[in-house]
């Protein structure tokens, strides 16, 4: 949609809908405006001569200069006033009200036309069934709930509007304040896509959190997310991260992959930092806010108790960063300075009894050393004042610039103590492990910061060919595609091993005269999925064979599924399993994301083990040399245990073509290569099953 910058600031906002009735949603959200708005704030309700002692209005139409409008009225005549509202030149809207979308088929016409009015006058609508909008810069609550926010630069959006309410009435004991805050509603126009897009711009905003229960257009978030942290994190909670609605699905890829998959791929793309608690959305957002970025992954801890010590060096395993090693003269100051007793290696014990100068002695001289890109001090309550301890914090953190959690391991001692470390926007947490996940996120934007994202590569391919293949399903009762679609992977440079379908067994021995060698057989139906539970699949097949092969592998397949559609066998060339691993490439379509691509070990093992990784397509060179090193089964492709290693470059081509095809292609719903035998000398597809939408092509 258009410019938001008159969202956040309008210098007019009316409230169509407005009332003095007791426990009304057009009071509450009155009263919040005129406490604390800098702007006019014009009251719509026909039915009124003032609100509040402000003149009422009965039509927006009426008034002249409403930048901002908030809509409280009944869902059968929002669209109405929505049109109103659009005739009178309002550009930015907030739907309050519920029964759109969310509540059967009548609301989603009614949210249909809603979108229809919206694009028809350039109107930004935030909702409907939304909490509302705040900007704290202007002192703008324009929603229903109770509690406004405190001043920061924090810009949060939710799905949830009960969500807001309740981070709103918590972050104010926190001391954690908010720049812009929106209630995303039903997205019925301005999504979560629009709103990093403008806060990205905004200087006034230093971190982005999202609380999303989905994201309408996957492929958009991410390549505007990956400009947005550029320069701003985002940091965001997914709620729904079980399998339960993940749809049935019929390939290897399908089965495994479930829309957490997608999300999980996609955001990690996109350069988003994903919270998996609200606790961690905001210990993430305040470390990010206040501190800066390290230098390096590797984390200094100073403490004054063993157990706490051991405990955050757990964390750190359990992170990306690494315990610092100490220079050599890091190590000899710290033994100079430190009783005899301490421990002066990382995690450093400067002992129970320690005083504030005791710590100050060991910080000076641990982020002296340039190998400690971060770190955390750990205290409990032994015999230190935690306030003279703050103060030695504070003063570090902005002497030597270096990024600094604190773990003050008490209660109202360190509560006390929060005030002064709060100043410099260091972060102080009961756990030390919720501390050290904080520096972890510090380091990980400091990646994505760095990160420059490839474009994926555009291989010259066959495309008329491919799209012939897909047309020629259109003629088949099924939508399954089997062996038979080979051609499929030719047409994108896929190397596939030499081979026939025939449909009769002389055919097949006539096949089998033109490979050299021994030849696999393998029964072709689009709705036999696991050829080789059925006997499907003959391997070393001699020559002399091949005809009763035939008949045998035809049998078994009528006596399996009487019913199925059998187009014959394939004849092909033996792939050497011996010298090569068998992988996986596949594809599942995802409803936001689109195109879900996997990459993992193949073979008969796929779905036991489950040794995959994914990216949404279209993948880079670099993305997909990334799906390698994550998978577990990496080493074998490597040269693991005395194998020779494969030739990793083609793996790396492969998942990339298949990432071209079936972006090409959205009438592809499904696709696996398995196995997709890497050998030293390259990559054959040996087998694949794929699922059309015949009404997409």
């Amino acid at each position: 949609m258009g410019n938001l910058e008159t969202l956040f600031s309008p210098e007019r906002v009316a409230v169509i809908g407005a009332t003095e009735t007791e426990g009304a949603v057009g009071r509450s959200v009155m009263e919040n405006l005129l406490d604390g708005y800098e702007g006019d704030v014009v009251p719509i309700n026909p039915n009124a001569d003032e609100v509040f002692g402000l003149e009422a209005y009965e039509s927006i139409t009426d008034v002249d200069g409403v930048d901002f409008a908030v809509v409280v009225v009944p869902p059968q005549i929002v669209n109405a006033v929505l049109e109103e509202a659009g005739e009178a030149g309002v550009r930015d809207v907030a739907v309050i009200t519920a029964g759109f979308g969310e509540s059967g088929s009548e609301g989603a016409a009614r949210e249909q036309e809603m979108r229809e009015i919206a694009e028809e006058y350039g109107i930004n609508l935030v909702g409907p069934n939304c909490l509302g909008v705040i900007s704290t810069s202007i002192g703008m609550n324009a929603t229903f709930t109770t509690k406004s926010a405190l001043e920061g630069s924090i810009s949060f959006m939710s799905q949830s509007g009960a969500f807001i309410s309740a981070v709103l009435d918590w972050s104010s004991d926190h001391n954690i304040g908010f720049n812009d805050v929106v209630s995303l509603g039903n997205k019925a126009v301005l999504d979560e896509v629009d709103f990093i897009e403008h806060w990205g711009d905004d200087p006034s905003t230093d971190v982005i959190l999202g609380y999303l229960e989905d994201i309408e257009n996957g492929r958009e978030f991410i390549d505007s997310a990956r400009e947005v942290t550029k320069d701003t994190p985002i940091v965001v909670v997914k709620s729904g991260r079980t399998e339960a609605g993940a749809s049935a699905a019929s390939s290897h890829t399908g089965a495994i992959a479930g829309s957490e998959r997608a999300y999980e791929a996609g955001l990690k793309q996109a350069g988003v930092i994903r919270a998996e608690s609200v606790q961690e959305l905001f210990d993430y957002a305040s470390i990010l806010e206040g501190q800066p970025l390290p230098d390096n992954d590797e984390i200094a801890i100073v403490t004054n108790a063993g157990g706490p010590g051991v405990m955050s060096t757990d964390a750190v395993g359990d992170s990306g960063l690494q315990m610092a090693s100490f220079a050599d003269e890091t190590l000899e100051a710290l033994e100079e300075s430190m009783p005899e007793e301490a421990n002066i290696f990382n995690p450093v014990d400067v002992l129970g009894d320690a005083p504030a100068e005791r710590y100050e002695q060991a910080l000076d001289i641990v982020l002296e050393d340039p190998n400690v890109g971060s770190a955390i001090v750990v205290a409990s309550p032994q015999t230190i004042d935690f306030r003279d301890l703050a103060e030695v914090i504070a003063t570090k953190q902005q002497e030597y610039g270096t990024p600094i959690a604190a773990s003050l391991m008490g209660g109202e001692t360190a509560r006390n103590a929060k005030d002064i470390i709060d100043e410099v926007g260091v972060p102080t947490y009961f756990d030390p492990a919720r501390g050290v996940k904080s520096l972890d996120a510090l380091r990980e934007y400091s990646e994505i910061k760095t990160t420059d994202y490839d474009v994926a590569t555009d291989f010259d391919v066959d495309r008329e060919r491919a799209r012939e293949i897909l047309e020629r399903t259109k003629e088949r009762e099924t939508n399954k595609l089997g062996i038979e679609a080979m051609d499929l992977l030719d047409a994108y440079g896929i190397p596939t091993p030499d081979g026939a379908i025939v449909s009769d067994k002389q055919a097949a021995v006539d096949a089998a005269e033109e490979i050299e060698g021994n030849v696999v057989m393998k029964i072709v139906s689009p709705d036999i999925l696991h050829k080789s539970d059925i006997g499907g699949v003959e391997v070393n097949v001699p020559i002399e064979e091949v005809a009763s092969t035939y008949d045998d592998i035809i049998s078994r397949a009528r006596n399996y599924q009487p019913d199925a559609n059998i187009l014959g066998v394939q004849v092909q060339e033996m792939a050497d399993l011996d010298a090569g691993t068998e992988t996986i490439v596949g594809m599942n379509r995802d409803p936001q994301f689109g195109p879900l691509v996997m990459f993992g070990l193949g073979g008969i093992f796929v779905e036991v083990l489950e040794d995959a990784t994914f990216r949404v397509a279209p993948v880079s060179e670099g993305e997909a040399s990334e799906m390698i090193d994550e998978i577990d089964s990496a080493p074998l492709l490597r040269g693991a245990r005395g194998r020779d290693p494969v030739d990793e470059a083609s793996v790396i081509e492969t998942i990339q073509r298949i990432s071209q095809l079936v972006t090409d292609f959205p009438q592809i719903l499904e696709l696996d290569i398995n196995p997709l035998v890497a050998t030293p000398d390259g990559v054959e597809a040996v087998d694949i099953r794929a699922t059309i939408d015949h009404e997409e092509l």
